[in-house]
């Protein structure tokens, strides 16, 4: 996630203002974040449930086969 940020951040800070470089630098590693979560399975059916919409979100992460 960091090298993957880092590296956004550096290609944006050139092309765009420092700032929002860093924003969506921060986006960025957010998405893959929680994306390495799901694939990682962190979290159980189960805990995924107590979250909030966790019904819905287990919903579809039985749809993509993922639990």
């Amino acid at each position: 996630m960091a090298i993957c940020s880092y590296f956004i951040y550096s290609v944006l800070s050139g092309i765009i203002a420092g700032k929002l470089a860093t924003i969506l630098a921060i986006v960025f590693a957010v998405v893959i974040y929680a994306l390495a979560v799901v694939v990682l399975k962190i979290f159980t059916k189960e805990e995924v449930q107590m979250m909030p919409a966790g019904d819905k979100i287990c919903r579809i992460l039985t749809k993509l086969k993922i639990y």
